[in-house]
């Protein structure tokens, strides 16, 4: 699945919701259940966000290949890693 602007949008609604600490890893397998999603802690990422919530930092990522790989723009992103911030519940 090739990520789109409205895919962004839908993500953003997500992420930025109230609970969403507690409910943005199954909202998002829910409503896309095609798109490569990862989760881990913020602090395991080195490279900088595409996108940054108050709980969670956001990267695209290109996993057409064998291997997958950050991308910094929507172009070519098959899926996201969801990078839960630090002290975030």
């Amino acid at each position: 699945m090739i990520l789109s602007i409205n895919d962004l949008s839908a993500i953003d609604d997500v992420l930025n919701a109230p609970d969403a600490g507690a409910t943005a890893f199954a909202a998002l397998r829910a409503q896309f259940p095609t798109l490569t999603l990862t989760r881990c802690d913020a602090s395991d990422m080195t490279e900088a966000p595409f996108r940054t919530y108050r709980q969670f930092d956001l990267h695209l990522i290109d996993s057409s290949d064998h291997c997958v790989r950050i991308v910094p723009d929507i172009t070519g992103a098959t899926g996201i890693i969801l990078a839960r911030k630090e002290g975030m519940t």
